[in-house]
């Protein structure tokens, strides 16, 4: 496990360990309490907010809204109970793969 996937895995055990906590003293609590229409809704309006920076093209504002969208990710994996190693495993998967003989590959 390197550095990145620390920070993540830890990030992921704090939400793991948020879904018994208070809604009123975490806000992650609160999200994952919410239910998953709001955590989606979350995950959304962070993706429109990367868009937004990246389209801005800030790098501040890029690194910020896209460690908010790799949270709110978190939230929604650990909803499903979903380690981020699962999507790491995936990702190594396809490394070295063309994503057009990939994605051909998950249509047939």
């Amino acid at each position: 496990m390197n550095q990145r996937d620390d920070v993540l895995e830890a990030l992921y055990q704090v939400i793991q360990e948020r879904k018994t906590a208070s809604a009123e003293t975490s806000y992650t609590a609160s999200l994952l309490q919410k239910g998953l229409d709001k955590i989606l809704k979350k995950f959304g309006e962070e993706a429109t907010e990367v868009v937004i920076a990246g389209k801005g093209g800030v790098r501040d504002e890029i690194v910020y809204e896209m460690a908010d969208l790799l949270f709110h990710a978190l939230v929604l994996l650990g909803y499903y109970d979903i380690p981020p190693d699962t999507v790491y495993a995936e990702l190594r998967r396809r490394f070295g793969i063309s994503g057009i003989a990939e994605k051909a590959a998950r249509q047939e």
